[in-house]
């Protein structure tokens, strides 16, 4: 009788098994290389929102307000100052001609100092700005970035996991059961108005105060945006 040619069981198995670590090893690198081209992309989107405010500012002597809500992207200004108050939200995309989501199809976040946001009363070298920037120091220890008060406008995303964001639809994100407690960091981000956290990223589960961590947070500092308005001879 003629032998059967072909490939035994085990063949197969040590044949599916190297195929397994081939595919795991491109898998891998391929994972790595789409969370870092997302974090660029977001990263490019915030410098360009950030480019946009300064050049609304020198246009019109004063910051845009808050978008009107999350499926109209215009600024939210009545009477010359923003609606209601409003001071936070949205970035107003169409107003500004900007990215509306980041990369993770999350809208902008954008806080503004009012004083900033005044067109009845346009803003000068005197007026005060009441935001301010923090971030962890080597013990864990939250610490001032920028000066205390010292920044007229912050812009930033809420990176991969999206904890406190709201999508394209205007759905807001659901946060897990531990929000806040082992978000701290991210949940001053997601509610707070005057206080926002820039710092290094922490996965999920790793140790560290401030809990996970995925936020990108770009901000208008006060006296760069002096230099733009002076330049533009729009401030003394």
């Amino acid at each position: 009788m003629k032998r059967s040619i072909g490939f035994t069981l085990i063949e197969m198995a040590v044949a599916v098994f190297i195929i397994a670590l081939l595919l795991g090893s491109i898998l891998v690198p391929l994972s790595t290389q789409v969370k870092q081209r997302n974090v660029s992309d977001t990263q490019k989107s915030l410098e360009e929102i950030k480019e946009a405010l300064m050049g609304f500012a020198i246009a019109s002597g004063y910051l845009p307000c808050p978008a009107i809500s999350a499926t109209n992207g215009q600024e939210d200004r009545t009477a010359g100052v923003c609606t209601g108050g409003k001071r936070q939200g949205f970035i107003p995309w169409e107003t500004l001609g900007v990215a509306k989501i980041d990369a993770w199809g999350h809208i902008f976040r954008y806080s503004v100092t009012p004083a900033y946001a005044s067109s009845a009363a346009p803003f000068t070298l005197a007026t005060a700005s009441d935001i301010t920037i923090q971030t962890r120091n080597s013990a864990g220890a939250l610490t001032n970035l920028t000066s205390a008060n010292s920044v007229p406008a912050v812009v930033l995303s809420h990176g991969a996991n999206g904890y406190g964001s709201t999508n394209n639809q205007g759905t807001v994100q659901a946060v897990p059961p531990t929000w806040p407690g082992s978000f701290p960091d991210e949940n001053t981000n997601a509610t707070g108005s005057t206080t926002f956290v820039s710092r290094a990223e922490q996965a999920a589960g790793a140790s560290g105060a401030g809990g996970e961590f995925d936020d990108s947070v770009s901000w208008v500092a006060r006296f760069a945006l002096y230099n733009r308005m002076v330049a533009a001879g729009k401030l003394p």
